[in-house]
């Protein structure tokens, strides 16, 4: 078997791209037989990454090395490439409710501008329901951060 590393091509920082490079490279040494665990936090240590070995990243030191390196190796040769936002579920999309008989439908943003339709059983037009995005709390917010840090290194 190969092993194969995959770099995000959402990344475009030089030095972010060697970092994840070097996490993968600790994989590649042990062939991906211990995940994130002891052997690859050793090595990934011994080579100068820290912090929860699934996150594992530069320290300062070789962050300042991998600098060096990028600076030499010149232009990264690619933006990253923006993937499109994840489509709302219904749940997210304006909808209107019949107040008698309650049918209710999504709404298009192509014909919002002209209100909320007609109810098909009892003739009557139809309510737009406001519905309330649930935000984020802080906590969430952070998680699903750290999720697509997480992301950004391909793992074995």
């Amino acid at each position: 078997m190969v092993n194969e590393i995959f770099v995000s091509p959402k990344l475009e920082d030089p030095v972010e791209v060697l970092d994840t490079l070097v996490h993968e490279l600790c994989h590649a040494v042990d062939d991906c037989h211990s995940g994130h665990g002891e052997d690859f936090k050793e090595i990934a240590h011994c080579v100068g990454l820290e912090g929860p070995a699934r996150s594992a990243h530069a320290t300062e030191e070789l962050t300042v090395r991998l600098m060096m390196i990028a600076e030499r190796l010149g232009q990264y040769p690619h933006k990253a490439i923006v993937f499109p936002p994840p489509r709302a579920n219904n749940t997210q999309k304006a909808k209107a409710k019949c107040g008698q008989c309650g049918y209710e439908v999504s709404l298009l943003k192509k014909w919002a501008s002209m209100g909320a339709p007609i109810c098909p059983k009892d003739n009557i037009r139809m309510e737009e329901v406001v519905t309330d995005l649930i935000s984020e709390t802080p906590e969430e917010e952070f998680a699903r951060k750290e999720k697509e840090k997480e992301i950004k290194r391909a793992v074995c």
